[in-house]
Protein backbone atom coordinates (compact mmCIF):
# COMPACT_ATOMS: atom_id res chain seq x y z
CA UNK A 1 0.00 0.00 0.00
CA UNK A 2 1.56 3.30 -1.15
CA UNK A 3 0.96 6.24 1.14
CA UNK A 4 2.19 9.83 1.34
CA UNK A 5 4.43 10.81 4.27
CA UNK A 6 2.95 11.57 7.68
CA UNK A 7 3.97 15.03 8.90
CA UNK A 8 5.11 15.04 12.54
CA UNK A 9 5.21 18.70 13.61
CA UNK A 10 7.60 18.88 16.55
CA UNK A 11 8.55 15.30 15.76
CA UNK A 12 12.16 15.67 16.90
CA UNK A 13 11.12 15.49 20.56
CA UNK A 14 10.75 12.47 22.83
CA UNK A 15 7.12 11.73 21.97
CA UNK A 16 7.79 12.18 18.26
CA UNK A 17 10.63 9.66 18.47
CA UNK A 18 8.42 7.18 20.31
CA UNK A 19 5.62 7.65 17.79
CA UNK A 20 8.01 7.01 14.92
CA UNK A 21 9.37 3.94 16.71
CA UNK A 22 5.88 2.50 17.18
CA UNK A 23 4.96 3.20 13.57
CA UNK A 24 8.20 1.68 12.32
CA UNK A 25 7.59 -1.50 14.32
CA UNK A 26 4.28 -2.10 12.53
CA UNK A 27 4.96 -0.39 9.19
CA UNK A 28 8.71 -0.39 8.43
CA UNK A 29 8.40 1.43 5.09
CA UNK A 30 5.98 4.16 6.16
CA UNK A 31 7.44 7.55 5.06
CA UNK A 32 7.69 10.30 7.68
CA UNK A 33 8.37 14.03 7.61
CA UNK A 34 9.92 15.38 10.80
CA UNK A 35 8.93 19.04 10.97
CA UNK A 36 10.36 21.83 13.11
CA UNK A 37 11.94 25.27 13.09
CA UNK A 38 15.57 24.11 13.31
CA UNK A 39 16.66 22.34 10.12
CA UNK A 40 19.76 20.76 11.65
CA UNK A 41 17.73 19.39 14.57
CA UNK A 42 14.98 17.86 12.45
CA UNK A 43 17.47 16.42 9.98
CA UNK A 44 19.34 14.78 12.84
CA UNK A 45 16.10 13.35 14.22
CA UNK A 46 15.11 12.07 10.77
CA UNK A 47 18.47 10.36 10.39
CA UNK A 48 18.11 8.70 13.79
CA UNK A 49 14.61 7.51 12.96
CA UNK A 50 15.56 6.27 9.51
CA UNK A 51 13.40 6.42 6.42
CA UNK A 52 12.38 9.94 7.34
CA UNK A 53 13.04 13.45 6.04
CA UNK A 54 13.57 16.61 8.09
CA UNK A 55 11.68 19.72 6.94
CA UNK A 56 11.48 23.28 8.25
CA UNK A 57 7.98 24.38 9.24
CA UNK A 58 6.87 27.96 8.58
CA UNK A 59 3.73 28.38 10.70
CA UNK A 60 2.95 31.71 9.05
CA UNK A 61 2.68 30.15 5.58
CA UNK A 62 -0.55 28.54 4.39
CA UNK A 63 1.45 25.58 3.06
CA UNK A 64 3.67 25.48 6.18
CA UNK A 65 6.60 26.09 3.84
CA UNK A 66 6.20 22.63 2.32
CA UNK A 67 5.13 23.79 -1.14
CA UNK A 68 3.62 20.94 -3.13
CA UNK A 69 4.99 18.28 -0.77
CA UNK A 70 2.19 15.72 -0.28
CA UNK A 71 1.27 14.46 3.17
CA UNK A 72 -1.23 11.85 4.35
CA UNK A 73 -1.77 13.16 7.91
CA UNK A 74 -0.61 15.88 10.30
CA UNK A 75 0.35 15.31 13.94
CA UNK A 76 1.22 18.24 16.22
CA UNK A 77 3.28 17.49 19.32
CA UNK A 78 3.26 20.99 20.80
CA UNK A 79 0.70 23.69 21.52
CA UNK A 80 -0.09 25.07 18.09
CA UNK A 81 -1.79 28.28 19.21
CA UNK A 82 -1.95 29.56 15.62
CA UNK A 83 -3.72 26.34 14.48
CA UNK A 84 -1.32 26.27 11.54
CA UNK A 85 -1.30 22.47 11.39
CA UNK A 86 -5.09 22.25 11.56
CA UNK A 87 -5.66 24.77 8.78
CA UNK A 88 -3.08 23.00 6.62
CA UNK A 89 -4.72 19.60 7.24
CA UNK A 90 -8.16 20.95 6.30
CA UNK A 91 -6.78 22.51 3.11
CA UNK A 92 -5.21 19.20 2.13
CA UNK A 93 -8.18 17.11 3.32
CA UNK A 94 -5.98 14.92 5.54
CA UNK A 95 -6.41 13.82 9.18
CA UNK A 96 -5.20 16.09 11.98
CA UNK A 97 -4.20 15.04 15.49
CA UNK A 98 -3.00 17.46 18.16
CA UNK A 99 -2.03 16.24 21.62
CA UNK A 100 -0.88 19.15 23.77
CA UNK A 101 -3.68 21.67 24.35
CA UNK A 102 -5.61 22.00 27.59
CA UNK A 103 -9.33 21.47 27.98
CA UNK A 104 -9.73 25.24 28.24
CA UNK A 105 -8.11 25.77 24.82
CA UNK A 106 -10.30 23.66 22.55
CA UNK A 107 -12.65 26.46 21.43
CA UNK A 108 -10.44 27.61 18.51
CA UNK A 109 -10.17 24.06 17.18
CA UNK A 110 -13.90 23.45 17.60
CA UNK A 111 -14.73 26.67 15.75
CA UNK A 112 -12.30 25.85 12.94
CA UNK A 113 -13.79 22.38 12.59
CA UNK A 114 -17.38 23.67 12.63
CA UNK A 115 -16.75 25.92 9.66
CA UNK A 116 -15.37 23.02 7.59
CA UNK A 117 -16.82 19.83 9.17
CA UNK A 118 -16.45 17.79 5.98
CA UNK A 119 -12.83 18.75 5.27
CA UNK A 120 -10.96 16.13 7.31
CA UNK A 121 -11.05 13.96 10.44
CA UNK A 122 -9.90 16.02 13.45
CA UNK A 123 -8.84 14.27 16.67
CA UNK A 124 -8.78 16.13 19.99
CA UNK A 125 -5.89 14.13 21.36
CA UNK A 126 -5.67 15.87 24.72
CA UNK A 127 -6.63 12.83 26.76
CA UNK A 128 -3.99 11.63 29.20
CA UNK A 129 -1.49 9.65 27.11
CA UNK A 130 -3.76 10.27 24.08
CA UNK A 131 -6.31 7.55 24.80
CA UNK A 132 -4.45 5.17 27.10
CA UNK A 133 -6.61 6.27 30.02
CA UNK A 134 -10.01 6.40 28.34
CA UNK A 135 -9.61 3.22 26.29
CA UNK A 136 -8.62 1.27 29.42
CA UNK A 137 -11.39 2.80 31.53
CA UNK A 138 -14.14 2.13 29.01
CA UNK A 139 -12.88 -1.43 28.56
CA UNK A 140 -13.20 -2.00 32.33
CA UNK A 141 -16.60 -0.30 32.37
CA UNK A 142 -18.05 -3.08 30.21
CA UNK A 143 -18.41 -5.09 33.44
CA UNK A 144 -20.82 -2.45 34.78
CA UNK A 145 -24.49 -1.87 34.01
CA UNK A 146 -24.17 1.55 35.65
CA UNK A 147 -21.06 3.52 36.57
CA UNK A 148 -21.47 5.96 39.45
CA UNK A 149 -17.89 7.04 40.13
CA UNK A 150 -14.73 7.26 38.04
CA UNK A 151 -11.48 8.29 39.66
CA UNK A 152 -8.34 8.51 37.55
CA UNK A 153 -4.97 8.94 39.30
CA UNK A 154 -1.96 9.47 37.03
CA UNK A 155 1.53 9.00 38.46
CA UNK A 156 4.41 10.48 36.48
CA UNK A 157 7.87 9.51 37.63
CA UNK A 158 9.89 12.58 38.61
CA UNK A 159 12.65 11.38 36.27
CA UNK A 160 10.20 11.13 33.36
CA UNK A 161 10.56 14.67 32.05
CA UNK A 162 9.54 13.98 28.45
CA UNK A 163 11.82 16.63 27.00
CA UNK A 164 11.80 20.45 26.86
CA UNK A 165 8.61 20.74 24.78
CA UNK A 166 6.60 18.68 27.25
CA UNK A 167 8.04 20.69 30.14
CA UNK A 168 7.10 23.96 28.43
CA UNK A 169 3.57 22.77 27.72
CA UNK A 170 3.07 21.63 31.31
CA UNK A 171 4.34 24.96 32.59
CA UNK A 172 1.75 26.67 30.40
CA UNK A 173 -1.02 24.37 31.62
CA UNK A 174 -0.04 24.89 35.25
CA UNK A 175 -0.33 28.66 34.88
CA UNK A 176 -3.66 28.51 33.06
CA UNK A 177 -5.33 25.77 35.11
CA UNK A 178 -5.58 26.82 38.75
CA UNK A 179 -8.66 24.62 39.20
CA UNK A 180 -9.58 21.09 38.13
CA UNK A 181 -12.61 20.42 35.96
CA UNK A 182 -14.61 17.70 37.70
CA UNK A 183 -18.06 16.17 37.45
CA UNK A 184 -19.75 15.88 40.84
CA UNK A 185 -23.31 14.68 41.35
CA UNK A 186 -23.96 15.20 37.64
CA UNK A 187 -22.76 18.81 37.65
CA UNK A 188 -19.47 20.11 36.24
CA UNK A 189 -17.49 22.06 38.83
CA UNK A 190 -13.95 23.35 39.28
CA UNK A 191 -12.07 21.90 42.24
CA UNK A 192 -9.53 24.21 43.82
CA UNK A 193 -7.65 24.69 47.06
CA UNK A 194 -8.11 21.90 49.59
CA UNK A 195 -10.92 20.41 47.50
CA UNK A 196 -8.40 19.62 44.76
CA UNK A 197 -5.98 17.78 47.06
CA UNK A 198 -6.30 13.99 47.19
CA UNK A 199 -4.25 10.91 47.94
CA UNK A 200 -4.20 7.52 46.27
CA UNK A 201 -2.23 4.30 46.37
CA UNK A 202 0.22 3.56 43.58
CA UNK A 203 0.57 0.13 42.00
CA UNK A 204 2.90 -1.00 44.80
CA UNK A 205 0.57 0.33 47.50
CA UNK A 206 2.55 3.47 48.32
CA UNK A 207 0.40 6.41 49.34
CA UNK A 208 0.81 9.30 46.90
CA UNK A 209 -0.27 12.91 47.32
CA UNK A 210 -1.92 14.35 44.22
CA UNK A 211 -3.80 17.38 42.95
CA UNK A 212 -6.81 17.64 40.67
CA UNK A 213 -5.98 18.12 37.00
CA UNK A 214 -8.24 19.43 34.23
CA UNK A 215 -7.88 16.61 31.75
CA UNK A 216 -10.35 16.32 28.89
CA UNK A 217 -10.68 12.67 29.96
CA UNK A 218 -13.21 13.91 32.52
CA UNK A 219 -15.74 15.14 29.96
CA UNK A 220 -15.11 12.25 27.56
CA UNK A 221 -15.63 9.59 30.20
CA UNK A 222 -18.67 11.38 31.62
CA UNK A 223 -20.25 11.54 28.16
CA UNK A 224 -19.42 7.93 27.33
CA UNK A 225 -20.62 6.41 30.62
CA UNK A 226 -23.00 9.04 32.03
CA UNK A 227 -21.22 8.61 35.37
CA UNK A 228 -22.31 11.48 37.63
CA UNK A 229 -18.94 11.62 39.38
CA UNK A 230 -15.69 11.81 37.39
CA UNK A 231 -12.38 13.23 38.51
CA UNK A 232 -8.76 13.21 37.36
CA UNK A 233 -5.78 13.63 39.68
CA UNK A 234 -2.09 13.97 38.95
CA UNK A 235 0.95 13.12 41.07
CA UNK A 236 4.67 13.33 40.43
CA UNK A 237 7.11 11.19 42.38
CA UNK A 238 8.86 7.85 42.32
CA UNK A 239 7.04 5.26 40.23
CA UNK A 240 6.33 1.83 41.70
CA UNK A 241 8.84 0.13 39.42
CA UNK A 242 11.66 2.48 40.44
CA UNK A 243 10.91 1.92 44.12
CA UNK A 244 11.55 -1.75 43.41
CA UNK A 245 14.96 -1.02 41.91
CA UNK A 246 13.82 -1.17 38.28
CA UNK A 247 13.73 1.58 35.61
CA UNK A 248 11.04 4.24 35.86
CA UNK A 249 7.58 3.60 34.43
CA UNK A 250 4.33 5.48 34.05
CA UNK A 251 1.16 4.29 35.72
CA UNK A 252 -2.49 5.30 35.60
CA UNK A 253 -4.71 4.11 38.44
CA UNK A 254 -8.35 3.61 37.39
CA UNK A 255 -11.00 3.23 40.11
CA UNK A 256 -14.64 2.57 39.19
CA UNK A 257 -17.72 2.13 41.34
CA UNK A 258 -21.26 1.30 40.34
CA UNK A 259 -23.43 -1.73 39.63
CA UNK A 260 -22.48 -4.92 37.84
CA UNK A 261 -24.49 -6.51 35.04
CA UNK A 262 -26.88 -8.07 37.56
CA UNK A 263 -27.45 -4.82 39.43
CA UNK A 264 -25.22 -5.62 42.41
CA UNK A 265 -22.70 -3.12 43.80
CA UNK A 266 -19.31 -3.36 42.09
CA UNK A 267 -16.01 -1.60 42.68
CA UNK A 268 -12.88 -2.19 40.64
CA UNK A 269 -9.32 -0.96 40.68
CA UNK A 270 -6.88 -1.30 37.80
CA UNK A 271 -3.69 0.26 36.50
CA UNK A 272 -2.48 0.93 32.98
CA UNK A 273 1.31 0.63 33.05
CA UNK A 274 4.07 1.17 30.52
CA UNK A 275 7.62 0.22 31.56
CA UNK A 276 9.29 2.81 29.32
CA UNK A 277 7.47 5.87 30.65
CA UNK A 278 5.01 8.47 29.46
CA UNK A 279 6.54 9.26 26.06
CA UNK A 280 6.50 5.62 25.00
CA UNK A 281 2.87 5.13 26.02
CA UNK A 282 1.85 8.36 24.31
CA UNK A 283 3.78 7.41 21.19
CA UNK A 284 1.98 4.07 21.02
CA UNK A 285 -1.39 5.82 21.23
CA UNK A 286 -0.50 8.34 18.52
CA UNK A 287 0.82 5.60 16.22
CA UNK A 288 -2.35 3.52 16.57
CA UNK A 289 -4.54 6.56 15.97
CA UNK A 290 -2.65 7.28 12.75
CA UNK A 291 -3.10 3.67 11.67
CA UNK A 292 -6.87 3.99 12.24
CA UNK A 293 -7.16 7.40 10.59
CA UNK A 294 -5.32 6.26 7.46
CA UNK A 295 -6.74 2.75 7.29
CA UNK A 296 -3.37 1.12 7.92
CA UNK A 297 -5.13 -1.34 10.25
CA UNK A 298 -6.95 -2.93 7.32
CA UNK A 299 -10.19 -1.03 7.85
CA UNK A 300 -11.49 1.90 5.74
CA UNK A 301 -9.87 5.27 6.54
CA UNK A 302 -11.68 7.43 9.07
CA UNK A 303 -14.33 9.74 7.64
CA UNK A 304 -14.24 13.51 8.28
CA UNK A 305 -15.50 14.40 11.72
CA UNK A 306 -14.48 15.47 15.22
CA UNK A 307 -13.24 12.67 17.47
CA UNK A 308 -11.86 11.78 20.85
CA UNK A 309 -9.10 9.12 20.68
CA UNK A 310 -11.24 6.51 22.46
CA UNK A 311 -13.83 6.78 19.69
CA UNK A 312 -11.27 5.54 17.17
CA UNK A 313 -9.05 3.13 19.09
CA UNK A 314 -10.12 -0.51 19.35
CA UNK A 315 -9.64 -1.57 22.96
CA UNK A 316 -8.67 -5.20 22.25
CA UNK A 317 -6.10 -4.19 19.64
CA UNK A 318 -4.77 -1.40 21.83
CA UNK A 319 -4.29 -3.57 24.88
CA UNK A 320 -2.64 -6.25 22.76
CA UNK A 321 -0.12 -3.74 21.39
CA UNK A 322 0.44 -2.37 24.90
CA UNK A 323 1.24 -5.89 26.11
CA UNK A 324 3.63 -6.45 23.19
CA UNK A 325 5.62 -3.43 24.45
CA UNK A 326 5.83 -4.84 27.96
CA UNK A 327 2.92 -2.80 29.34
CA UNK A 328 -0.36 -4.03 30.72
CA UNK A 329 -3.78 -3.25 32.12
CA UNK A 330 -3.43 -4.84 35.55
CA UNK A 331 -6.18 -5.57 38.05
CA UNK A 332 -5.26 -4.27 41.52
CA UNK A 333 -6.55 -5.28 44.94
CA UNK A 334 -9.15 -3.00 46.47
CA UNK A 335 -7.88 -0.77 49.25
Amino acid sequence: MSIDPILLMGGSGAIGHQTARALRAAHPDLPLLIGGRDLAKVQQAAEQIGGAQGVVIDAAAADLGLGNHSVSAVVVFYMDHALAGLRFAQQRGVPHLSISSGVFEIAPEIATYMHRPDAAPIVLGYEWMVGATTVSTLHIAKAFSRVHDIRIHALVDEQDGGGPTVAKDFEHLSKMLPAALTRRDGVYIWREGEDAKVSFRAVDGTQMQASGFSSIDVVGLAAATDAPNVQFNLASGVSSSRRQGQPMSTEIIIELAGEDLTGRPLRTRHATIHPAGAAALTGLSVAMLLERLLGLDGQPPTAPGLYFPYQLLNAAAYLQRLESEGGELRELPMQ
